[in-house]
């Protein structure tokens, strides 16, 4: 590793930085990306943005947009009754989806006016539509265009912060690591947070043991296409000297952190065929065994941050 102090660290703004190199290994389509590791808070960050980064999305199929899942009345129904006595009983039985497992932390109600920023085709948001939620909008520059799913759900093709609205709840589920400027992204949500609203953003860690020991081969490195990855104490400064408060770190690391970045290891590229060809049904079932560990002493590789602007 080499150092440069002529950078500064976006997390916790120390000069203090090492330099590495990475390459784009999901896909094999190689490349060398220089990337910064900041010798105080951890955090990393991609030096240089390549400019056909969309390439490495488009080009491999990495951002596909699949055909939205719909539920009949009945499937609906029996959604909402369990969301329901979720609510109530805050109980993991009564769990509509996995969503519901970070959701029940919040416990907005169902007329909350949430955002999910880079929603994709919007399937998170539906599920949450068919649980009994009522005014959802999904935020994705790569949508082809705006989309009315229903009177209680809208898809935008536009970033948040070109939104009119204000929300009561804004989540992310693994696009913060996809932002270039994580102090322009946690402003933006930070602005678009009515008082007391709450922000979940779910994204790969360095605190990972996974990181530490296994460094480029990495599998939520995803160089290029990670433009930053934060520590949760580069995190926690950059988000308190925004505003926010961080009210909770959740660790939910899977399997995936394993065989995915031992795949690399091996010279293949992330294929789940491979998975199941190079690991078996026992070792996996260890992996999501070690994972759950992992979580528990905090050296997992991605968590939930649980945040809220104050009143």
């Amino acid at each position: 590793m080499s150092f440069d102090l002529d950078k500064a660290c976006k997390f916790c703004g120390s000069n203090s930085l090492g330099t590495f190199e990475a390459t784009e290994r999901m896909f094999g389509m190689g490349g060398s990306f220089h990337y910064s590791e900041c010798l105080d808070c951890k955090s990393i960050q991609l030096d240089e943005i390549p400019q056909n980064l969309g390439d490495y999305y488009s080009s491999s199929g990495y951002y596909s947009f699949l055909p939205l899942v719909q539920s009949g009345f009945a499937r609906r129904l029996f959604k909402q009754i369990r969301m329901n006595l979720l609510k109530t009983t805050k109980a993991k039985v009564f769990e509509p989806g996995i969503y519901a497992h970070w959701l029940k932390k919040i416990n907005p109600p169902f007329d909350a006016k949430i955002a999910d920023v880079g929603c994709g085709n919007g399937q998170l948001l539906y599920e949450m539509y068919a649980s009994g939620y009522t005014d959802l909008h999904g935020f994705d520059p790569f949508l082809e265009h705006d989309k009315k799913i229903n009177s209680h759900l809208h898809l935008w093709k536009k970033q948040l912060e070109e939104s009119s609205n204000s929300f009561d709840l804004i989540m992310m589920h693994h696009a913060f690591e996809h932002m270039e400027s994580p102090m322009e992204a946690l402003q933006a949500c930070f602005d678009k947070l009515n008082p007391g609203g709450k922000l979940l953003i779910r994204t790969p860690v360095t605190d990972a043991a996974i990181w530490k020991e296994k460094r480029q081969f990495w599998v939520q490195l995803d160089a290029p296409r990670h433009l930053i990855i934060p520590s949760v104490a580069g995190f926690d400064i950059l988000s308190k000297t925004l505003g926010f408060n961080l009210e909770e770190v959740l660790f939910d690391a899977t399997g995936f952190q394993f065989w995915g970045t031992g795949l690399y290891e091996q010279g293949f590229t992330l294929d789940h065929k491979l998975m199941n060809e190079r690991y078996s049904q026992q070792e996996l079932a260890v992996f999501e065994k070690k994972a759950l560990q992992y979580n528990k002493e905090g050296k997992g590789d991605q968590v939930c941050f649980f945040l809220t602007k104050p009143d």
